[in-house]
């Protein structure tokens, strides 16, 4: 069977393309990490022993495991080789706050919890409430070591026959309040991402870049694609652009999935033009807004063609610009990609008539199952067309021009995208109103040319509370950042008298965002 012939099948689980390139071939490298390379004979010996210990545990497929740790060899294999079992996994970000890691855990109902040396020390206040086996993947002291936990060498699971409705992972896309959103996708969703990636050049010749880490779904769009489609992922823990362009050049990299503030890094580099960045097939971009600007310059100075992605983790369609293909519309996020169905509704939930702007919808063959274990809240997303068809609501205002391509408006929930992270500025200012001094408070998302957009607090104070309004600025600020994941701080807090309100009392963001001056160094 060749790999065209495996990818026509209507499923196959990626245990199975690891399995068939392993055969194939198996000395090619389809990790690299620093001096270190995975084979993919290794590889799928590794996950082999992963699948036997889960199964030696008692975990059953569709119960979930739980990864928080930094990107690394070991964080894929026990990735892939959980997926081979049938577990799904849930990949945690480090860089949230200790209580909501531990409540991430809990909704994922994890058996066991993969962590390192840095992830455990920040979960120390925590350590209690995360109470399953912990297995360090660096061979630290916070758990078992990683090389002790592993079964044998040689050891295989008993087979396990993946069925293309089981959950593949657990995306959590809350900020650090309230009850984490687990997003639940199944085994088919990837497996269309499997197949479409076909189209972008990725195969058994390509090398991926891949410098965002692992346990976001920005991440694992390109990440999967990569190895289980043959090629070579170069796995860059930390990214720095210097480090970026060096390894692209090194490795001949073909692919990479960048976030917007990363380009910008990249393109303002003064050693930029030194590298030999021509081995480049495609380069791809989400999760933030992308200036038309940045754009045309990557599409100027950087070989290749540059795709930017619009839509969620949920699924629920997604649209698409061939920045290469469409450079007279840089300004747009593209058209709905091929078998995705796109549309624009109003607050009382009917379609807009065209030409006109909505809330953004979408369906595609590659949907959430749904929240975990928060039906509500899944309901709260989705939109039923008047014939029965499923929609996943994003949130976002646009509205599509006259050749379907579909500019962003607004968004609708106000979320800030900072360094390619979602913050949500009602986690910032439930903290905010926790200080003494603060009787209410707003945060809005406001540009930077380090971040993309960094979130800044709009507060009116207690009457009474006393101090200078730079001093308690500042003050402020420094306290609401003590409490806030490290992705989530504030830029910076404005004292006001009062919040500008519309006739129903809604706090009118835009205002606040308009009247604020940024810094020269924002």
């Amino acid at each position: 069977m060749t790999l065209d012939e495996l990818l026509a099948r209507p499923f196959a689980s990626y245990g199975e393309l690891i399995r068939f390139h392993a055969a194939q071939r198996p000395d090619h490298p389809a990790l690299i990490e620093g001096e270190r390379r995975v084979s993919f004979a290794t590889l799928d010996a590794m996950m082999d022993r992963v699948a036997a210990t889960l199964q030696r545990a008692g975990i059953r497929p569709t119960e979930a495991i739980a990864i928080c740790a930094g990107s690394s060899l070991e964080y894929a294999a026990v990735f892939l080789g959980a997926l081979r079992a049938g577990v799904a996994v849930a990949p945690l970000a480090p860089s949230s706050m200790p209580q909501t890691i531990a409540d991430m855990a809990a909704n994922a109902e994890a058996r066991l919890f993969f962590v390192d040396a840095a992830v455990a020390d920040e979960l120390a206040p925590v350590r209690t409430q995360i109470a399953v086996p912990w297995i360090t993947l660096d061979e630290s002291a916070a758990g078992t070591p990683f090389s002790n936990w592993l079964a044998p060498a040689g050891s295989v699971p008993e087979p396990v026959a993946i069925r293309p409705e089981w959950p593949f992972n657990i995306i959590y896309s809350s900020g650090t309040t309230g009850t984490p959103k687990g997003i639940v996708q199944p085994h088919g969703m990837r497996w269309v991402h499997a197949q479409r990636a076909r189209d972008h050049g990725y195969g058994p010749d390509a090398v991926t870049l891949v410098s965002t880490p692992l346990y976001s779904n920005t991440t694992l769009v390109s990440f999967f694609p990569a190895v289980v489609l043959g090629g070579s992922a170069v796995l860059m823990p930390k990214f720095e652009a210097g480090r970026y362009l060096a390894l692209a050049q090194h490795h001949h990299a073909t692919h990479t999935m960048l976030v917007p503030v990363q380009y910008a890094r990249l393109m303002a580099h003064p050693d930029f033009e030194r590298h030999d960045l021509s081995a480049f097939r495609m380069k791809f971009c989400t999760s933030a807004p992308f200036a038309a600007a940045l754009k045309a310059d990557i599409l100027r100075r950087w070989p290749g063609g540059l795709i930017e992605y619009y839509g969620m983790t949920e699924g629920g369609g997604t649209v698409v610009l061939r920045a290469h293909e469409f450079p007279d519309k840089l300004a747009t996020v593209g058209q709905p990609a091929e078998g995705h169905d796109i549309r624009l509704i109003d607050e009382a939930g009917a379609e807009v008539a065209a030409g006109g702007i909505g809330e953004v919808v979408g369906h595609s063959p590659a949907m959430m199952q749904g929240y975990h274990r928060q039906p509500d809240k899944t309901r709260e997303a989705e939109w039923y067309a008047p014939d029965g068809k499923r929609f996943i609501r994003t949130g976002d205002v646009g509205r599509f021009d006259a050749e379907g391509f579909l500019t962003l408006m607004d968004r609708k929930k106000d979320m800030i995208i900072s360094g390619g992270f979602n913050v949500y500025p009602s986690d910032l200012e439930a903290v905010l109103v926790q200080h003494p001094a603060v009787a209410e408070a707003a945060v809005v998302g406001v540009a930077s040319q380090r971040w993309g957009e960094t979130p800044v607090a709009f507060v009116v104070a207690r009457v009474g509370a006393g101090g200078t309004a730079i001093a308690a600025a500042t003050e402020l600020r420094d306290w609401a950042n003590a409490r806030l994941g490290k992705t989530q701080r504030l830029a910076a807090v404005e004292i006001v008298d009062s919040l500008p309100r519309s006739a129903i009392g809604k706090i009118l963001k835009r205002e606040l965002r308009d009247t604020f001056v940024p810094p020269a160094d924002l």
